[in-house]
C-alpha cells in the first residue's frame, strides 16, 4: 500500500464526504481538524440544514465503528455509559455497555436531554473513558464524539453547561446553501441511490490514530506560544465576557493550530494557522456579560476585536 501524507489522506476524506454534503468544505475540513487532534465538534444550527449528515457522513468514510445515540428528555446516563448487571443466581457482575462504547458517537440533538445525562458524557469526552460503579472502562481508540443541537430559542431544549461546552474542540455552523448548491442537493437526492448510500470507508482506524500522532511533532515556535497565551489573557480582561478562554481552550487553539499547519505541508505553525481557527475553537467556549447580550453583542465580535489589539509576532523562529 502506497503510504499516503496526512494532506492527501484528509484531501481523500473531504471529497469522500463532498459526495454528500454540498457547498460545505469549510464545515467538513474543520471536523477533520477537530478528528486528527482527538477533539469533538459541537455542530449548531437550525433543524434541516445537514448537521447529523456531516456526522454521519465522516463516520461512514472511516473504517471504525459507529452508534447514534438520539437524545431525548427520557433518555438516562446509563443509556450512555453503561451499567452493571448482577446475576441473582451465581452473584457475579457483568458491564453492559452503554451507546458511548464506540469509536465514533453521534450524539443526535444533545440539548434536548436533560442536564443529569448530558453530564454523563463529560468523563467520556475528556479522559476517553467510563467509570461505572468504581470500574473504569477505556474507550476503543481512535474515539470522536460529534454532537449536534439546535438552537437554545427552540422548544424543548435545554443549554448545555459551561463544563460541557468547554470539553468540545471546535464548534461548526452549517448555514443555507446558496441557490446553486440547493439545485445540486435537488438534483442528487431526487435520483433512486441516495449519495450516503455510496460512500465507503477510505481512511482505517489505524491511519487516524497515525494523523494524530504527526500532528503533535508539529513545531510551534516560544513567539506562537505566547500570541496564544496573550489572545487568553485578553478575553480574559475584555468587558464584554463574563468567561474568557480557559487553560484548556488555549491548548485546544495551539493544537487546532498545528494540525492546520501539517494540512497545508508545513511542519511549523504560523500565525495565521492561530488566527483563521480562533473563532471555530474559542466562540462556543466564552460567556457574554448580560449588557453585552441586552446590546446585541456576539462571542465572534468580541473575538474579531482581539484579534485586532493583540499584536501578531512578525518574527517566528522555525
Amino acid at each position: 500500500m502506497v503510504q499516503l501524507y496526512p494532506q492527501q489522506m484528509v484531501a481523500q476524506l473531504e471529497k469522500n464526504i463532498a459526495q454528500v454534503i454540498v457547498g460545505k468544505e469549510q464545515a467538513i475540513r474543520l471536523a477533520l481538524i477537530a478528528l486528527i487532534c482527538r477533539g469533538h465538534v459541537l455542530i449548531e444550527d437550525v433543524p434541516g440544514v445537514g448537521k447529523t449528515t456531516l456526522a454521519s457522513a465522516l463516520a461512514r468514510s472511516l473504517d471504525c465503528t459507529f452508534r447514534r445515540i438520539q437524545f431525548t428528555p427520557d433518555l438516562m446516563p446509563s443509556d450512555v455509559t453503561g451499567y452493571t448487571m448482577v446475576h441473582f443466581h451465581t452473584g457475579e457482575t457483568e458491564f453492559r455497555e452503554g451507546a458511548v462504547m464506540s469509536q465514533i458517537v453521534l450524539a443526535d440533538e444533545i440539548n434536548r436531554t436533560s442536564p443529569k445525562t448530558q453530564s454523563a458524557l463529560l468523563e467520556v469526552m475528556e479522559e476517553h473513558q467510563v467509570t461505572v460503579d468504581g470500574v473504569t472502562h477505556p474507550l476503543p481508540q481512535p474515539f470522536m464524539v460529534m454532537a449536534t443541537q439546535n438552537p437554545g430559542e427552540f422548544v424543548g431544549t435545554y443549554p448545555l453547561p459551561e463544563a460541557q461546552m468547554d470539553r468540545f474542540f471546535l464548534r461548526i455552523s452549517m448555514g443555507y446553501p446558496t441557490l446553486e448548491q440547493e439545485e445540486d442537493i435537488l438534483e442528487r437526492y431526487s435520483a433512486p441511490t441516495k449519495p450516503m448510500d455510496t460512500l465507503v470507508p477510505v481512511c482505517t482506524a489505524r491511519e487516524v490514530i497515525a494523523m494524530q500522532q504527526q500532528v503533535e511533532q508539529v513545531y510551534s515556535a516560544p513567539e506562537l506560544r505566547r500570541y496564544v497565551a496573550l489572545l487568553a489573557r485578553e478575553s480574559r480582561q475584555d468587558p464584554s465576557l463574563q468567561l474568557g478562554m480557559s487553560t484548556r481552550a488555549s491548548i485546544a487553539l495551539l493544537h487546532a493550530a498545528q494540525a492546520l499547519a501539517l494540512l497545508s505541508g508545513r511542519d511549523y505553525v504560523i500565525p495565521e494557522d492561530v488566527s483563521d481557527l480562533l473563532l471555530p475553537v474559542i466562540s462556543h467556549r466564552l460567556v457574554l456579560t448580560p449588557d453585552a447580550r441586552m446590546k446585541g453583542v456576539s462571542s465572534d465580535m468580541v473575538l474579531t476585536s482581539i484579534l485586532q489589539r493583540v499584536e501578531v509576532p512578525l518574527q517566528v523562529r522555525q
